[in-house]
């Protein structure tokens, strides 16, 4: 007994050595790593092409109509860059360490000013700064503590309007900023979360939203002369307006909402009269983008068909709209420039990142403006994805309900293919076909098939489909995932012993959820700042956010919910996680803290299993920095080889 005992004890003091070795914890720059080994050279290599792709976000055009203004990125960050002509060369004109997120441009030719956001280390404390073109000189405009966004110039472009936390920490107010005398003053300081959407064309009045949640928002016209603060279509229904413009003549309102539909829809409101007309009553799929032509005569809209643009042209004053066709992909960013001439866009397909062109608008002729470098790598041999419907565990009229994925399928012959599916977060977001190199490489390289679901609670599917996982609904979701794995069980293709799970945010929190549930169907997951415990991520998330996020995954003040939060937390079922789990997070992550990716590798540890852990000390809610990005993606994919090809 005694010898056996001995022998016990010798084991058990080998394994927690081996474990301890496994966890050892060292640093490479700002990269803390512990449970990763060496990344192999030949790795490096094989993806260095891919990582050295890159795409264009547009700002907007400058005063002349005939330049922009771009982000994209040279170095290790996004930074703004002048573009005078298609084809032209990228002037680049900030230099920052940190991303810088916009552009802004004053609509006063005399200024040559744009304001830009930033924030140091991912915390998302963004200050608001002026950049002049003439001089290369910017300047800190807000206070250097609070969250600010939305930076908005008056059409005349002597002052601007901005959100802010400056107040409380807690509620976002709307400020007007002064830029000639740098001087400020409160707007709206009505308590929640609120932003000021645009200027009347005289710049007397704004349109200011207050936003509760994904389906839940308010309109309002705030008088700048008598400071009336006045609630449009006040209503006891719950709608959600998520695009405003002014007519050019003042009259009315360009308003996107889904009252009284599924779907957002573009809709006229008539300030005198006030009341709505719906102009694309018959299109049913969300009005993603509206813009206005500088004389007001053409609007422009995207719709979001199953998750791909479609782009269309509007005579404002028939109402009439006519489709355009452009490259399959998504379109976004309109802007038509100031001679209304041109509308500009970003393009972004599958194959290609997001560049700008314009669309001539007398010959429907597009331009390709910016021509954004993939490596040196033969776009003709990446995958587009196909898109595919599975059916889940309810009924929807007598029906299953069917669920769509995007479908990336290897171009090799060697199937069955291992499969990696890669669930978004939000949960309010999207699976679209975007360009993704990491997602090419996995394909190309590695032949592995990625499936990209939009499971209940996505947006894109209307109304009622995005509050199906709500509350005490949030495993539901999850449960549409394990259909998601029977049905791949059933393509002769795929290999259902290889399947791989990946999500970032609330994704993050699916991929250990699905390990949690279907555990001896997975071989391996990675969380990127995912949510292990719902009661901590709400009880620790900044003060801006928290309200916000108690709408949609229920209030852990509750003590019925907060019971039922805790019985679903990964965190609290981490006995059922035996495989493979590589955990990803930033240090300064403002929306998931870093506490639930540390409680969740403690926990797994504890109960015997070994976890990679890469922690990011100058990121917040992803990695933006480049050689941060490649550490991940080569960490990755050496946790697929060991984890998931073997």
């Amino acid at each position: 007994m005694r010898r056996a005992f001995i022998t016990l004890l010798v084991f058990t003091l080998i394994f927690l050595s081996y474990i301890n070795a496994q966890n050892e914890r060292k640093e490479i720059g700002n990269l803390v790593i512990e449970g990763i080994p060496d990344i192999p050279e030949r790795i490096s290599e094989r993806i260095f092409q891919y990582q050295n792709t890159r795409g264009v976000s547009f700002s907007g055009w400058l005063p002349s109509g005939k330049e922009i203004l771009i982000r994209t990125r040279f170095g290790e960050t996004n930074q703004v860059h002048k573009v005078d002509m298609p084809g032209g060369a990228r002037k680049q004109l900030t230099f920052f360490p940190e991303p810088v997120n916009g552009a802004s441009i004053c609509p006063d030719s005399s200024k040559n000013t744009f304001l830009f956001i930033k924030d140091i280390g991912g915390g998302e404390f963004y200050q608001v700064f002026s950049f002049d073109m003439k001089t290369g000189i910017y300047k800190m405009l807000t206070d250097g503590k609070s969250r600010n966004s939305n930076p908005d110039w008056s059409n005349k472009g002597d002052k601007f309007t901005f959100s802010t936390t400056k107040r409380n920490g807690k509620d976002t107010d709307v400020y007007l900023m002064d830029i000639e005398n740098n001087s400020e003053v409160s707007l709206i300081t009505e308590g929640g979360n609120w932003s000021a959407i645009d200027w009347s064309p005289d710049d007397s009045k704004l349109l200011a939203v207050k936003y509760v949640s994904a389906n839940e928002s308010y309109i309002y016209l705030l008088d700048l002369i008598t400071k009336k603060l006045e609630q449009l279509n006040p209503s006891s229904e719950k709608i959600a307006y998520n695009n405003l413009l002014w007519s050019k003549d003042g009259k009315g309102i360009f308003i996107v909402s889904d009252e009284g539909s599924e779907f957002q829809q573009l809709k006229y409101y008539d300030i005198a009269t006030k009341k709505f007309a719906v102009i694309t009553n018959e299109i049913n799929w969300n009005v993603d983008e509206i813009e206005l032509s500088e004389n007001g005569e053409m609007l422009a809209f995207t719709i979001n068909k199953d998750g791909m643009s479609k782009l269309y042209l509007m005579d404002t004053k028939t109402k009439i709209y006519n489709q355009v066709e452009i490259p399959t992909g998504l379109t976004y960013s309109l802007q038509f420039n100031q001679t209304d001439e041109e509308l500009g866009m970003v393009i972004n397909t599958p194959k290609s990142p997001g560049d700008f062109y314009s669309l001539n608008l007398k010959n429907n002729i597009l331009v390709r403006w910016t021509f954004s470098e993939v490596g040196g790598l033969n776009t003709d041999n990446f995958v587009n994805p196909e898109l595919i419907y599975f059916p889940t565990f309810d009924e929807v009229n007598g029906n299953r309900r069917m669920i769509p994925a995007f479908y990336y399928k290897p171009q090799k012959t060697d199937s069955p293919f291992p499969v990696l599916i890669d669930i978004h977060g939000g949960p309010e977001s999207q699976e679209k076909p975007s360009f993704s190199s990491f997602i090419q490489y996995l394909v190309n390289e590695m032949g592995i098939a990625i499936i990209l679901p939009n499971v209940r609670g996505s947006s894109g599917y209307g109304k009622t489909y995005l509050k199906l996982d709500n509350e005490y609904k949030r495993e539901e979701s999850v449960q549409d995932i394990g259909k998601l794995i029977e049905w791949i069980n059933e393509q002769p293709e795929l290999d259902a012993s290889k399947i791989a799970v990946y999500g970032g945010s609330y994704g993050g929190y699916m991929v250990l959820a699905s390990m949690v549930h279907f555990n001896e169907k997975i071989k391996c997951g990675i969380d990127v700042v995912g949510i292990s415990n719902f009661v901590t991520f709400l009880e620790n998330t900044q003060d801006y956010r928290r309200d916000l996020r108690r709408v949609e995954y229920g209030d852990e003040r509750d003590p019925n919910m907060r019971e039922y939060l805790e019985k679903i937390a990964p965190l609290n079922n981490v006995k059922k996680i035996s495989k493979p789990l590589f955990v990803v997070q930033g240090l300064n992550d403002p929306r998931v803290p870093v506490t639930e990716a540390e409680q969740i590798v403690k926990a797994v540890r504890e109960n015997g299993r070994n976890v990679w852990y890469l922690l990011a000390k100058d990121e917040g809610h992803g990695f933006q920095k480049k050689v941060n990005r490649d550490y991940l993606l080569n960490s990755t994919i050496l946790f697929l080889e060991e984890n998931l090809l073997k």
